[in-house]
C-alpha cells in the first residue's frame, strides 16, 4: 500500500498540482512504480520470495532520494547535478514545516518500504536453507 500511495502522491503532485518533476524525481518514480508492480504480483501469487526482488528496488530508490535531499541541502556542487533541460533538481517546490520536502518524503517512503520488506523476510536458521 505504501508504494501505491507514494506513486499516487507523486502523480497527484505532477498532474493535479502542476509541479513539473525534475530529472531526479523521474528517476525516483521508476523504482517506486516498479515496486507497485512487483509487490502486487507477489501479493497476488502469495510468493514470499518477492521480498528478494523488491528490496533492491527500495534501496535504489532510497539512494536516489538521499542524493536528491543532499542536492536540496546544497551538499552537492552544481557541476555534478544531473539536471539539464526542464526544472532544476535543486529548486525547492514544496516545503512543509520548514524542512519537509518532496525528496525527503520520497526518502522516508523508500526507507519505510525497505524496512518493511526486511522485517517481513522469513528468518530461517542457516542449517535449514
Amino acid at each position: 500500500m505504501l508504494a501505491l500511495v507514494s506513486t499516487a502522491g507523486s502523480l497527484f503532485l505532477s498532474e493535479v498540482m502542476d509541479y513539473v518533476p525534475c530529472v531526479l524525481c523521474w528517476y525516483q518514480r521508476i523504482p517506486m512504480v516498479a515496486l507497485v508492480v512487483v509487490l502486487a504480483v507477489g501479493l497476488h501469487a502469495q510468493d514470499p520470495g518477492v521480498v528478494q526482488y523488491a528490496k533492491p528496488l527500495a534501496l535504489i530508490g532510497a539512494v536516489l532520494a538521499a542524493y536528491h535531499c543532499l542536492l536540496y541541502l546544497g551538499f552537492i556542487p552544481q557541476s555534478i547535478q544531473p539536471c539539464g533541460k526542464g526544472p532544476s533538481c535543486a529548486e525547492v517546490k514544496l516545503e512543509l514545516w520548514g524542512f519537509v520536502t518532496i525528496p525527503l518524503v520520497s526518502l522516508l517512503a523508500f526507507i519505510a518500504l525497505w524496512m518493511g520488506l526486511f522485517l517481513s523476510e522469513e528468518k530461517r536458521p542457516v542449517w535449514r536453507k
